[in-house]
């Protein structure tokens, strides 16, 4: 019946078709309506099918998706001359887009440093440059880079750091002044806009556009691919990050041509770790890739610009010979420093600071030591010689005086980081190895003491796990036996950390709160061993004479255990003096202070601090790790309790395996200062057998060229121990 109707509906048109036509070329005029009604018969509308409808739909979404993919015109550069200056010179560069980062007036070694950077990313060449510490070295290195890719003259920089996280974040840095420099945009709209318009969205790269066309770029995050527009010198030039640790090589990039780039500049950022200095092996390794791995990324045959900044660490570590021209001339390497003379009047300074350390123990802001300083600079500057007058803090009154606060807050890493100038200290970073200590057995039971020892002394270690101690046992000329060592509670396996104890001090008693569990431990550890007779070869005893607890952690609680066992127990504090610190010798004692062979215990009255003996800890690590260096059965070395060397492995690991020295000079002495190795090792007995050493001092023990203590009686006559009493009864009465 449809089809039917169709056909009528159909015929029915076809006539009024004809009619309109007919009355057309009968010249009768057609109405509106009739006009349009024709107009239809003779142009029909052909029926779009499904996909039609829908590939039209996918084209206007695409031409949508096309039109807000395309970043539009770009912007006028702001300043076309400034632009073109900054391109002809690095220097004019950094000063003009990164003022923040270089706002003071150029030193004469940074000028020189700039000029020898150029040259090698124009010209092709290496260079290898050590700066003090702060001096803006990575920075202004970062800034070389930018400056290469935008001139055009670079067309790949691969960023090369010592590990994988020092690394990223140096490719960071770069991509935040990318994205964060107003100025780079005002200037190079043709380079930054288009990285701008991804809003640091990685997703947008792929289908960004200018004026319709792909801009090829890639935002990630171990590599940049800058757009490619037209006109552009930095158009698909690349930037990459790597690190020594990882595969360097295969640093390479397909353009959309086809066409393969690798890295025309590298710049390596501090090549190597304190680890890595302190190995020959390793500093030779990283050499190996810096002179093979890296110079050969350009490719067979191709020139590489290379710029390296670094920081010497010990003598003869990587950044040694890469700066020394005999054995590596062609990384050019230039080395400067903050202070090219020092001051000759070094007594004024040693006063000086003397002054600035005594405001800060008093909670003071050292502005004594900048008074002092104002009122004696003619004659405390003489002779100096700096190498930028302009870098001070602004509590400061000249860049000198900036100096020597850096040189005697730490003079080693004075010497190393501002000054280029490591001081010696021994390559393998410690005195004696392991093996060392754990050969030095001495076939006695634990506890047996020696026949000749005449004291005996303990040191306790406070953590909030554990408490480790030692105690040792010495003849007048301080040789020296371990006799005991462990940890409470006791472990009972050899090997174990503090972080991977099992039974530990919240455990002893239930319920109890961190403070009472260390004070009822230390206190049950103390009170044991002070209770316990030691056995003496031949029969007699011996009980402990001084011990120590190291209060630096919990003074209070270290108070109240001190108080309960009574005066054998002190509290301890060790100190880092440095050779640019007075000796312990040298101080001018006070009333109620006692001195004694790198110890004293100050006067603590008036004051908030419990009484505590202060220990030159600097000195003790060295005197203790020297003689358990001697050889056995010399005066003076040290042994350890057992028959079997392997027992000790872990005492020896904290001993000989966890702290490092930089052998310093000042004040005519000279001084190593141990610092915790990579990583902090545990290092807990270590700092307990040099507690026990500092002991033995106080009790009585003289090494080599001190005279030994002697106990003469004296002869008293009766009247004088009548009086003694009769005084001794009034002061009790008081």
């Amino acid at each position: 019946m449809a089809e039917n109707n169709n056909t009528l509906f159909s015929v029915v048109q076809k006539r009024r078709h004809v009619f309109l036509l007919e009355k057309v070329r009968s010249g009768l005029t057609l109405t509106a309506r009739e006009a349009g009604e024709l107009n239809r018969y003779e142009n029909p509308v052909q029926k779009q099918s499904l996909l039609d409808s829908q590939a039209r739909d996918l084209g206007k979404k695409n031409r949508a998706r096309r039109a807000a993919q395309d970043i539009g015109e770009l912007p006028a550069v702001v300043d076309s001359a400034r632009k073109e200056a900054a391109l002809k010179s690095l220097k004019v560069f950094c000063e003009t887009y990164f003022p923040a980062a270089f706002y003071l007036e150029w030193s004469k070694d940074h000028l020189r440093v700039i000029d020898k950077i150029e040259a090698a990313v124009t010209s092709g060449g290496l260079f290898a440059f050590a700066m003090p510490r702060g001096s803006g070295k990575t920075t202004l290195t970062m800034a070389a880079a930018i400056w290469a890719i935008f001139t055009g003259v670079s067309s790949y920089v691969c960023l090369i750091g010592s590990a994988v996280s020092q690394s990223m974040a140096l490719f960071q840095s770069v991509q935040s002044m990318l994205l964060g420099n107003q100025l780079l945009l005002d200037d190079f709209p043709e380079i930054v806009f288009p990285v701008r318009a991804l809003e640091n969205n990685a997703h947008r790269q792929r289908g960004q556009r200018y004026k319709g066309e792909l801009t090829h770029q890639v935002w990630g995050t171990h590599k940049i691919v800058f757009p490619t527009i037209p006109g552009c010198v930095a158009s698909g030039h690349v930037i990459t990050v790597t690190s020594l640790d990882s595969n360097i090589r295969g640093q390479t990039h397909t353009t959309i041509d086809g066409d393969i780039l690798r890295p025309d500049l590298v710049l390596v950022d501090d090549p190597q770790t304190r680890e890595s200095a302190m190995s020959p092996s390793q500093s030779s390794k990283r050499l190996e890739i810096l002179n093979g791995d890296v110079l050969g990324l350009a490719g067979p045959g191709e020139k590489i610009s290379g710029l390296l900044t670094c920081t010497k660490i010990y003598d003869n570590d990587l950044a040694d010979q890469i700066l020394d021209k005999k054995k590596n001339p062609y990384w050019q390497g230039e080395c400067t420093k903050l202070l090219y003379k020092f001051p000759t009047n070094i007594k004024l300074w040693d006063e000086y600071s003397q002054i600035r350390a005594e405001s800060f123990q008093t909670g003071g802001t050292a502005s004594e030591g900048t008074v002092w300083y104002a009122e004696h600079r003619e004659a405390m500057d003489e002779g100096a010689e700096v190498a930028w007058p302009q870098r001070k803090q602004d509590n400061e009154l000249s860049a000198l005086q900036h100096a020597m606060n850096l040189y005697y807050r730490n003079t080693a890493a004075f010497m190393a980081e501002y000054q280029n100038e490591p001081t010696t200290g021994d390559k393998d970073d410690i005195l004696l190895t392991v093996d060392d200590v754990m050969a030095k057995i001495n076939d006695r039971k634990r506890g047996e003491i020696p026949l000749k020892c005449q004291y005996l002394t303990m040191f306790s270690d406070v953590h909030d796990a554990l408490i480790y101690y030692c105690v040792c046992a010495w003849e007048d000329d301080f040789t020296g036996y371990i006799v005991d060592y462990g940890t409470y509670p006791e472990q009972k396996r050899l090997i174990f950390t503090l972080k991977t104890a099992t039974r530990k001090l919240s455990g002893e008693i239930k319920g109890a709160g961190i403070d009472a569990a260390i004070q009822s431990g230390l206190n049950n550890l103390i009170t044991d061993y002070l209770s316990r007779d030691w056995h003496r070869t031949g029969g007699a005893t011996m009980r402990i004479d001084r011990g120590f607890i190291d209060s630096g952690y919990k003074p209070g609680i270290v108070e109240n255990v001190r108080r309960k066992v009574g005066n054998i127990i002190m509290s301890s504090r060790g100190v880092g003096l440095k050779a640019a610190s007075r000796p312990m010798s040298s101080y001018i004692k006070k009333p109620g202070e006692r001195y004694g062979f790198h110890w004293y215990v100050p006067n603590v009255n008036k004051t908030n601090e419990f009484p505590y003996v202060a220990i030159d800890v600097n000195f003790w690590k060295t005197f203790v790790q020297e003689r358990l260096k001697m050889a056995m059965g010399d005066k003076g070395g040290m042994t350890i309790f057992g028959n079997m060397g392997s027992m000790h492995n872990q005492f020896a690991d904290h001993i000989a395996n966890s702290e490092f020295w930089v052998r310093t000079q000042g004040h005519g002495r000279t001084v190593h200062e141990w610092t915790a190795k990579v990583g902090r090792p545990d290092n807990h007995w270590f700092d307990c057998l040099v507690g026990c050493a500092c002991a033995a001092a106080m009790c009585g023990c003289k090494v080599d060229g001190q005279a030994l203590k002697t106990n003469e009686r004296k002869q008293i006559t009766l009247s004088e121990l009548q009086k003694q009493r009769r005084d001794g009864m009034q002061n009790y009465g008081r």
